[in-house]
C-alpha cells in the first residue's frame, strides 16, 4: 500500500539578525503561485519534498514547518517556537526559477525570500547546546554510500528480510534518511537525530537491521542492531551526545499568504492531471498461483497482481471499509493484474501517494467504463464520547498542533515494555476532531468510517495513545476484526499475545474517552454501472 513516514521544541526569541528582516535578500522567484493545499484522500499524507520541473519549482502539501526546514536545510526539531498552526495548515508552492536553474538545493535562498515576502516570516538563527542523537561518519571518509543519479522520487522503502528488515533508500538525502529513522527506529532512539555527516546531496544505499530492539536477545546471531548496521554497512555512527547545534526560532509568520498576482494561472499553468503513461490491465489468469500483491515503487510505477477490483477501488478513492463502496458482487470475486508507469511528463520527483491514487482512479473509470455517485447511507461508525474521567492534559493554546508516531522528547517509548502494542500516536494541542481525523489513517483497520466527535471537549489536548494492531485479535472487534472491547476470552479464537489491547480499550483506559459503535449517515461511493471486462490496453 501507499506509505510515507515522517518533530519540535520551544525557545525564547534571541537577538540575532532575523532572516527576511534585515540585510541583503537573495534573488527571488520570477513568479510564484502560493495557496492552501486541497484536502488529501489520506489526511496523514506528508509533504511532497519538491523538485524543479520545466523551470518550475514545486513543493506540495507542505506545512509551514516543512517549508522552513526545506528553505534552511535543517531538521524539523531545530525549528523552534512559532504559532500553534505551524505543523497544521498545508500549502502548495509553484514558482518560476531563473533561466538555467535546475538544482533544487540552489533554490533554497529563493524559497527563503518567498517565505519572507508572502508569509512575512521572520526567524532568528542561534547556536544552542542540545542533547540529541547524532548521525556522523564512523571515521573521516568512512561512508559507504553511492552518489545518486536521481531520476526517481526520494524514498526509503521497507522490505522484509526475516528476521530483519531491509531499508532500500534511493535518491535520499541524509536529512531525509534521518526523518525516516525518527519514524522507524523508535525502539533504538528516544528523541530527535542531528545530521553531522557533512554528506550533502542525495545517495543510494541499503541497510538491514532488526527493527525491534527488544528482539535482539532472542534472535542471537541472526539479529542486527541499528547501531551495528549503520557502522558496518554504511560506515556511519549513531550516538547520543550534547552538542552545539544551529537552531531557527520563528519570531513571527502570517497564516495567510499575500494574494497571488493577477493572471498567475497564465504565467504558471497548473501541472498536467495525474495519469499513467503506460498501463496494462487484465484479468488474472484462472490458473495463476501468484499471491495477492499491490506494490507502489518510487519510480512512479504501480504493480498489482491477483487483486480484487474492490481493493483497487479502495486504494484509488482512499476508503477502508467494504460498506463504503456499494457495487456488484463480482468486484470482490474477480481478480486483476495492473501494471502502470507514470506518464513521462511527470518526473518521478513529483509522484506521490495522491498522484498515484488519482492516476489509478482514472484507469478504473476509463478501462472499466465506471459510472458512480456519492450518497449518505446509515453505516456502522464510531462516536467518541467521554467517560467522565478525562485523562488527557489540557494544552497551552500557543503550543503547536500535531499528531505523530512516537513519544515526546525524553519520554520512554511504551512499545519497548510491551512489544505487542505496536500502535502509537502522540498528539499535542489537538482538538478531538483533529485527533479523529489523524486516528483514522493510523488505526490500521479499526476505524473504517469517519468517527464523530461527541465529547463536547473544547480546545486542544495533549496525550499519548498506545494500542495493539487489529490483526492480533482474530475474534473480531465490533464486527470489524479482533475481539470486542471488554469481552472476555474469545472461546475458540486464538488468544491475543500477552499485554495486547484493542484500540477502543486503549482509548478508554489511557484517555478516559470511549469509542461507541452505532449507525450514522456516512458518505458512500455507489457504483451505478461498471464493466466486468476492462477495455483494451
Amino acid at each position: 500500500m501507499l506509505r510515507r513516514i515522517l518533530g519540535i521544541g520551544l525557545m525564547a526569541l534571541v537577538a540575532s539578525p532575523a532572516f527576511g528582516q534585515s540585510g541583503a535578500k537573495p534573488s527571488g522567484f520570477e513568479a510564484a503561485d502560493v495557496h492552501v493545499a486541497a484536502p488529501r484522500m489520506n489526511p496523514g499524507a506528508g509533504v511532497r519534498p519538491g523538485a524543479i520541473r520545466n523551470g518550475v519549482y514545486e513543493i506540495g502539501n507542505g506545512t509551514m514547518l516543512d517549508l522552513i526546514r526545506i528553505a534552511y536545510r535543517v531538521e524539523a526539531d531545530k525549528v523552534l517556537g512559532g504559532p500553534s498552526w505551524l505543523e497544521l495548515d498545508r500549502y502548495d508552492v509553484f514558482a518560476r526559477v531563473p533561466a538555467g536553474m535546475t538544482d533544487f538545493e540552489a533554490a533554497r535562498p529563493l524559497l527563503q525570500t518567498l517565505l519572507a515576502d508572502r508569509f512575512k516570516l521572520v526567524v532568528s538563527e542561534e547556536k544552542k547546546e542540545m542533547k540529541t542523537w547524532v548521525l556522523s561518519e564512523a571515521s573521516p571518509g568512512s561512508a559507504k554510500l553511492l552518489r545518486s543519479q536521481g531520476g526517481i522520487a526520494p524514498s526509503c522503502q521497507g522490505q522484509p528480510e526475516p528476521p530483519n528488515v531491509k531499508g532500500a533508500c534511493r535518491n535520499q538525502s541524509m536529512i531525509g534518511f534521518i526523518n525516516t529513522l525518527n519514524g522507524v527506529a523508535r525502539t533504538y532512539v528516544d528523541g530527535p537525530i542531528t545530521n553531522a555527516t557533512n554528506l550533502t546531496g542525495s545517495w543510494d544505499f541499503d541497510i538491514v537491521f532488526t527493527q525491534d530492539r527488544n528482539q535482539l536477545k532472542e534472535l542471537g546471531g541472526k539479529g542486527i542492531s541499528l547501531f551495528d548496521a549503520l557502522e558496518t554497512q554504511l560506515g556511519l555512527k549513531l550516538e547520543q551526545k550534547t552538542i552545539s547545534t544551529q537552531t531557527f526560532t520563528v519570531a513571527s509568520v502570517n497564516r495567510t499568504p499575500t494574494p497571488n498576482v493577477a493572471g498567475i494561472e497564465k504565467i504558471l499553468p497548473p501541472p498536467p492531471a495525474p495519469e499513467f503513461e503506460v498501463v496494462d490491465v487484465k484479468p488474472t489468469a484462472p490458473d495463476s498461483t501468484a499471491p495477492q500483491r499491490a506494490q507502489v515503487l518510487p519510480t512512479g510505477q504501480i504493480n498489482a497482481t491477483s487483486v480484487p477490483l474492490r481493493a483497487m477501488l479502495s486504494l484509488a478513492w482512499g476508503v477502508n471499509g467494504n460498506d463504503l463502496i456499494a457495487g456488484p458482487k463480482w468486484i470482490d470475486e474477480k481478480k486483476f493484474d495492473i501494471v502502470g508507469k507514470a506518464f513521462s511528463g511527470a518526473d518521478a520527483s513529483f509522484v506521490d501517494d495522491e498522484f498515484l491514487r488519482m492516476a489509478l482512479r482514472k484507469v478504473i473509470i476509463d478501462r472499466f467504463q465506471m459510472k458512480f455517485h456519492f450518497e449518505e447511507r446509515p453505516l456502522p461508525a464510531y462516536a467518541l464520547v467521554t467517560t467522565g474521567n478525562v485523562k488527557m492534559t489540557k494544552a497551552e493554546p500557543n503550543t503547536r498542533t500535531r499528531c505523530y508516531n512516537g513519544v515526546p522528547t525524553g519520554a520512554k517509548d511504551p512499545r519497548q515494555a510491551i512489544p505487542s502494542r505496536g500502535g502509537l500516536m502522540t498528539c499535542e494541542n489537538a482538538t478531538m476532531a483533529y485527533f479523529l481525523d489523524r486516528l483514522r489513517g493510523a488505526a490500521g483497520g479499526y476505524v473504517q468510517a469517519p468517527a464523530v466527535d461527541m465529547t463536547g471537549l473544547e480546545g486542544g489536548w495533549t496525550f499519548t495513545l498506545n494500542w495493539s494492531p487489529i490483526g492480533l485479535f482474530p475474534g473480531g472487534v465490533n464486527g470489524i476484526g479482533g475481539r470486542a472491547a471488554g469481552d472476555g476470552p474469545a472461546g475458540a479464537a486464538p488468544a491475543a499475545p500477552e499485554g495486547a489491547i484493542t484500540l477502543p480499550e486503549a482509548v478508554e483506559s489511557q484517555l478516559g474517552l470511549k469509542m461507541e459503535m452505532g449507525r450514522r449517515p456516512t458518505r458512500v461511493l455507489v457504483i451505478d454501472s461498471i464493466s466486468e471486462t476492462p477495455g483494451a490496453n
